[in-house]
């Protein structure tokens, strides 16, 4: 039995190794040196690592010239002197900070700041406080109503905006307005037929803020329902067995597990609400008396209608240099909660 084992090892030992051994051999040689790949694989591997180049180019030529080309402009813009005769000439001279000192020195500016930031806080407030309110509904229901609501929902969120000012522009009309007849109907607040809500300051908030809350819930509210229904039943089950009313395992169960998505969709609100501009413009142009003058309004105003293109672009990079700060901020949690989630 041994000689047969040691003339087996000895047989495998004297055995060549396929691709070694021989001189020229392909695979390698005898002395163990390491295997240098062929031309055709290191051709193969360069392609491989040129192909996410060769996909990407495409978006990055679309943000280029979709994004990167126009703030660059108007960042040259802010810095000239650029009105309506720069437009036929295409010659504009440089103005330096002078646009930006005007802007600032603007007794407009300030008050524009403050109403865009009190005007953004009030429609996130009230998309936020809705947008939770018909989350928790959503759980509530059945699975047809569900679906029902959720379709409705995302019809009213892929509406334009535009279109949808446009109907709310008709909704509120004087004389021929929906909303006029039905409150003339109720025979309680006297004739409504005549009242224009735009030329209230209250009034227009009131159709301002309404429409672009309406349009804001559907998304904050789908959102917040998709993480709601991530939360294991087993805690509400421990909390009912606790004795614990419906608000209480809210309060102690559901927001905790909301907060995450809740700071992400308000970021994101905020940004949106900041803004906002069609809605605005096509209710009110601003009015009545620059009561619903907000940022992105001031800027259309500065740039198209008093045709200081160069004041515009530069109340345009303030307003850039606020809703980046805000995008900054909302990428750190956004990478932040991805590497918790890991």
């Amino acid at each position: 039995m041994t000689s047969t084992a040691e003339q087996a090892t000895g047989s495998e030992q004297s055995e060549p190794v396929a691709g070694g051994g021989g001189i020229g051999g392909v695979g390698g040689t005898g002395s163990g040196r390491p295997v240098r790949p062929g031309r055709g694989a290191r051709r193969r591997s360069a392609v491989a690592s040129r192909a996410p180049l060769v996909l990407l180019a495409p978006a990055a030529i679309l943000l280029l010239a979709l994004v990167v080309y126009p703030l660059v402009r108007l960042v040259v813009i802010s810095f000239q002197d650029y009105g309506l005769r720069a437009i036929f000439t295409g010659e504009a001279g440089f103005a330096g900070v002078s646009n930006y000192t005007n802007v600032l020195t603007d007794a407009s500016f300030w008050p524009v700041i403050l109403r865009t930031v009190l005007v953004t806080g009030a429609m996130v407030l009230g998309t936020i406080v809705i947008g939770m309110g018909v989350a928790q509904l959503l759980t509530r229901l059945g699975v047809a109503m569900r679906t029902v609501v959720s379709v409705v929902l995302v019809l009213a969120w892929a509406m334009p905006n535009v279109a949808s000012s446009l109907v709310w522009q008709w909704l509120f009309q004087p004389f021929y307005g929906v909303l006029n007849w039905l409150i003339t109907q109720l025979r309680v607040f006297g004739d409504h037929t005549q009242d224009n809500w735009a030329s209230h300051p209250g009034q227009a908030y009131t159709i301002v803020l309404t429409l672009v809350i309406w349009q804001a819930v559907p998304f904050v509210a789908l959102t917040l329902y998709a993480a709601q229904s991530q939360i294991a039943p087993e805690y509400y089950e421990a909390g009912a067995l606790d004795g614990a009313s419906t608000w209480t395992m809210y309060r102690a169960i559901t927001l905790p597990a909301l907060a995450p998505t809740l700071l992400l969709v308000s970021i994101l609100s905020v940004i949106w609400d900041f803004n906002v501009f069609n809605q605005i413009w096509l209710l009110t142009r601003g009015g009545p008396e620059e009561a619903t003058l907000t940022l992105g309004i001031w800027t259309f105003v500065k740039s198209f209608v008093s045709n200081a293109y160069g004041q515009g672009a530069a109340i345009a990079v303030i307003s850039t240099v606020i809703l980046g700060a805000l995008t900054s901020y909302y990428i750190r949690r956004l990478v932040r909660s991805g590497e918790e989630d890991l």
